[in-house]
């Protein structure tokens, strides 16, 4: 039977760089899954009550510039949206480039096999800014999100922190996510599982 769910993504956060990896790396490899990729801003988040909202000015944000060109690649060619996120959260984690410069936005997704130029065009359009907007509020309104990564399953909302990465071993990454989908599942009672410490 074919799992569903959704999992929020903000490229700032290196914990959900781990959970997407795993994630898309079992999706690759023919994981059974059927998932929804939502954008969820931790900028936003952030904002405190009566603020402008980042959506009205994108640029001035870390890392939405980036996260609104998701959204563009996600609706408009979702064939290439698992490499591009990918390549996304690559450049913000592992080279550590900044993702407010169009400029660097642009190559990455022109390194992932998209027109950089073209999905810019798209953010500035207006409707990647509002479709973000109504993803980040609908996880706020119904489910209580609070950040990334967020795991939504059968209208449970769990938030997981991964502290490795699949380092392309898919079978790592369906055993991963896996976990999450069982436990948010078949044991709902379990609210909260941290280390004190965490090994190095």
């Amino acid at each position: 039977m074919t799992a569903r769910f959704s999992l929020t993504w903000d490229y700032l956060c290196p914990f959900a760089r781990n959970a997407h990896e795993h994630v898309v790396t079992a999706l690759q490899a023919g994981a059974d899954w059927d998932v929804r990729f939502r954008f969820f801003s931790l900028s936003q988040a952030h904002v405190a009550d009566g603020e402008e909202p980042v959506w009205a000015n994108p640029g001035q944000h870390p890392g939405l510039l980036a996260g609104l060109a998701g959204v563009v690649v996600r609706e408009r060619q979702p064939e290439r949206f698992l490499d591009a996120h990918l390549a996304l959260f690559r450049a913000r984690h592992d080279q550590g480039l900044d993702l407010r410069d169009r400029k660097v936005v642009e190559r990455v997704l022109d390194g992932a096999g998209l027109d950089g130029g073209a999905v810019l065009q798209e953010v500035d359009k207006g409707w990647p800014a509002e479709q973000a907007r109504a993803e980040h509020e609908e996880a706020v309104e119904n489910w209580g999100v609070f950040g990334v990564p967020t795991f939504v399953i059968d209208g449970q909302a769990v938030f997981v922190r991964f502290m490795h990465r699949p380092a392309g071993d898919a079978k790592v990454a369906e055993t991963a996510i896996e976990r999450v989908l069982d436990l948010a599942q078949e044991f709902p009672e379990l609210n909260e599982y941290k280390f004190t410490r965490i090994p190095r």
